[in-house]
């Protein structure tokens, strides 16, 4: 019998989900679609600037680790920045995390058309990935439970093609195998103009969409108000989300720049695709096409899980639309999850306007949404080690390694990844000046709810009074 929270969630999610729903949800269109774009744009480098944006991604969940443990909440970084930082940190960081799943949301469903192409090529895009949403909003509102098992088979796939990709990858580079009339092999990191072809300033450049392709390790946190046993389940599912993706992200990146030339990858299609389908064995590439259209709906299948449970903390606090709020009978913030999914059509029509430019400019803009994510774990981290340090609150069991002094490092880090959008490309530069826009929105919206609470606050006081 599952045991009802007191916020209305029921702890369905098991030990067996949630490690896959940490594992499988940061394995998506970032790494499976985006990895065959950045290494044609930067070559062999890309390798550096996964295992970098890693390095940030292990301190930003050790220290998600350290938050959870203090109190598992379904509400996540927003109820820590509430608590550390401020309310209007938590408005804010909430309000960017849905920025992010909303762009993100429609990265992944352009995915989905763009794999679909590949078996369909005369379905316009808008018509595939208006089915994609359709089905997996109805998996959202029908039952946590049925989200975590469909997550955890998603899961198991993805994780099951990477294990595949890297024992055959390095068979391959050890064997010297001629794939596609190009020999694979260390030598591939150099031989095409060394390791940075196209020059250091270009790797930089591609951090931004290395970030993006990690984003949603943070989901684990967002599981926890809805786990069994948190305390138990989450710090080992957090270290086997930091240990494993940093060996599937950096490990694959590094085996597709040894199976062929970095400039035999394009960003028209998954480059595990690619290098399937330069084998020769008949149906392997088609194959390996199902698998990155899973993980496709997969993180889009997290985006609604996550936003749905964000919002409604959200709306909990006046601060979201009251609609967002509201929850089914079978415990599923409904509200959330719908408000999302309209946000979704509007990555329908952006594949129907400009099919091609859609993925990059999507996650141009969710990636605003991840560093924004990220440095709000860090500083509710510091912020956390300073309460402590005065005896407020216990010492954490579970710690973040080399606090205060890597959480500054990995919020360095995370603001030149912005600045280094203002040069990048044109939608990472669409993304960069959108940023003005987004502070203009986020304050305008705290204002409005901080004048509708002032203004509602004197009712209840005269309520209060007998008045």
């Amino acid at each position: 019998m599952n045991e009802e929270n007191t916020d209305g969630y029921t702890k369905s999610l098991g030990k067996r989900q949630v490690q896959m729903i940490a594992i499988g949800g940061a394995i998506g269109v970032g790494l499976f679609l985006g990895a065959g774009g950045r290494l044609a744009q930067a070559g062999p480098a890309l390798v550096f600037s996964y295992a970098a944006c890693g390095l940030a991604a292990f301190f930003v969940m050790r220290a998600l680790g350290e938050l959870v443990l203090h109190r598992p909440t379904a509400g996540s970084f927003v109820e820590y920045a509430r608590e550390f930082i401020g309310p209007w940190a938590g408005f804010t960081s909430g309000w960017m995390y849905w920025v992010n799943w909303a762009m993100t949301g429609i990265a992944e469903i352009t995915a989905v058309a763009i794999y679909v192409h590949r078996w369909l090529p005369d379905l316009p895009q808008w018509v595939t990935a208006l089915i994609a949403l359709a089905f997996l909003v109805v998996v959202n509102l029908l039952s946590v439970k049925l989200f975590g098992e469909l997550e955890f088979w998603f899961s198991v796939v993805k994780v099951t093609a990477i294990v595949v990709f890297l024992f055959t990858g390095v068979a391959l580079v050890v064997g010297n195998a001629e794939i596609g009339g190009a020999e694979a092999g260390v030598h591939n990191l150099t031989a095409h103009g060394g390791l940075f072809p196209a020059g250091i300033g270009i790797a930089l450049m591609t951090l931004q969409a290395v970030i993006f392709a990690y984003s949603s390790i943070e989901l684990v946190g967002i599981a926890a108000g809805e786990t069994r046993n948190p305390r138990e389940v989450l710090p080992k599912a957090i270290n086997g989300v930091v240990y494993r993706i940093g060996v599937f992200y950096v490990g694959s990146v590094l085996l597709l720049a040894m199976l062929l030339p970095w400039n035999l990858y394009s960003g028209a299609e998954s480059p595990f695709v690619t290098v399937f389908s330069q084998l020769g064995i008949a149906g392997v590439g088609d194959v390996m096409n199902a698998v990155v259209l899973t993980a496709a709906l997969s993180s889009c299948n997290s985006g609604l899980y996550s936003t749905g449970r964000i919002l409604r903390a959200l709306a909990d606090k006046g601060e979201a639309p009251a609609f967002t709020g509201r929850m089914s009978s079978r415990h599923v913030p409904y509200g959330g999850i719908l408000f999302t999914s309209v946000a979704y059509l509007a990555g329908v029509v952006l594949n129907y306007l400009v099919p091609k430019e859609a993925f990059d400019i999507a996650i141009a803009i969710a990636s605003l949404g991840v560093v924004a994510t990220w440095a709000t774990l860090i500083l509710c981290q510091l912020r956390l080690r300073q309460a402590v340090r005065r005896g407020e609150l216990p010492q954490p069991a579970y710690r973040m390694p080399g606090a205060p002094y890597t959480g500054w490092a990995t919020l360095g880090f995370l603001a030149l990844v912005l600045v280094l959008m203002a040069f990048a490309g044109p939608a990472e530069r669409i993304a960069f000046w959108s940023i003005p826009v987004l502070v203009v929105l986020l304050f305008a919206g705290w204002r409005a709810v901080q004048s509708r609470r002032s203004t509602a606050r004197p009712d209840v006081e005269r309520v209060a009074a007998g008045d």
